[in-house]
């Protein structure tokens, strides 16, 4: 009993010792601080400097390029821990990188791409995108990547930078021979527009986002690309209004098949029946 009391006596007076220590540490010299930490000054980066990705110059005379670059640049350098860890896994990942990414012929700035996706972790996102490059199941299996409840290829450096260039280069491959987005009426939708696109001298780019800007009643299309050229030439859709005859021949192309029960409820005799004749009274 009495060696039990001495014990709590002893790790009473050493719990109250490092208390006082910390305290005195924090504490300091009343100048605010007890440790010796330099101080830092945030401030914004100077962008009055040139700024290229992939070789495209950035257009830092536009205002909204201009405070976007200011706002991303502004959270990661200030966000010193998810930078630092970057830094480290850049110097392990790298290497493995670039050569595949000048094997395939793509600029090395890409390499960017997989900091931004994933700050080069083997992270999951919410949607289910896993590993460096953020590969969602079906694109992954579209591009070679082997993934069932055994094997992921998303978590395998090499093989899941490759299928990325494949994706970044359009190549066949984006969609799978067997995928069931190219069926009739979607190779239908996309030679029309090419069609159109042919008649007007245009990029099929204008024709698909002046279509979906010339339905209604309020649909706003996101103009985005991967290289600044490409959304310059979105951008160049906004002064391009699609005559009536071309609309209509992408609507009637694109037109959804109801099936059943629309197409029944459609029937003349099927109206009647229902509403006792006065089906057109209804409508107004």
């Amino acid at each position: 009993m009495v060696n039990t009391r001495i014990l709590l006596v002893v790790n009473a007076f050493l719990v109250a010792a490092l208390l006082w220590v910390g305290f005195a540490a924090f504490k300091g010299n009343g100048s605010g601080g007890g440790f010796n930490v330099p101080e830092q000054t945030v401030r914004s980066i100077s962008l009055d400097k040139d700024f290229n990705f992939c070789g495209e110059k950035f257009p830092m005379d536009n205002w909204d390029v201009r405070q976007r670059l200011d706002a991303e640049l502004l959270r990661n350098v200030y966000f010193h821990s998810q930078t630092i860890l970057a830094i480290k896994r850049a110097n392990s990942l790298f290497p493995v990188i670039e050569p595949i990414l000048k094997e395939e012929g793509m600029p090395d700035d890409l390499k960017y791409l997989a900091v931004a996706e994933s700050a080069l972790s083997n992270t999951v996102s919410p949607a289910g995108a896993r590993g460096v490059w953020q590969f969602m199941k079906d694109a992954a299996g579209e591009y070679g990547l082997e993934v069932n409840t055994e094997i992921d290829e998303r978590y395998h450096l090499e093989k899941a930078t490759h299928a990325a260039c494949k994706y970044l280069k359009n190549e066949p491959g984006r969609l799978a021979p067997g995928s069931a987005r190219l069926n009739e009426r979607n190779t239908g939708i996309t030679q029309k527009v090419v069609e159109i696109a042919t008649l007007l001298n245009c990029s099929p780019a204008h024709i698909a986002l002046s279509w979906v800007r010339a339905q209604s009643p309020h649909i706003i299309p996101i103009i985005a690309g991967r290289k600044v050229s490409q959304i310059k030439d979105n951008l160049e859709s906004l002064s391009l209004t699609l005559p009536e005859e071309h609309l209509l021949a992408l609507n009637e192309v694109s037109k959804i098949e109801m099936g059943f029960p629309h197409d029944f409820l459609q029937q003349e005799g099927v109206r009647n029946i229902l509403f006792n004749g006065r089906f057109g009274d209804l409508i107004v």
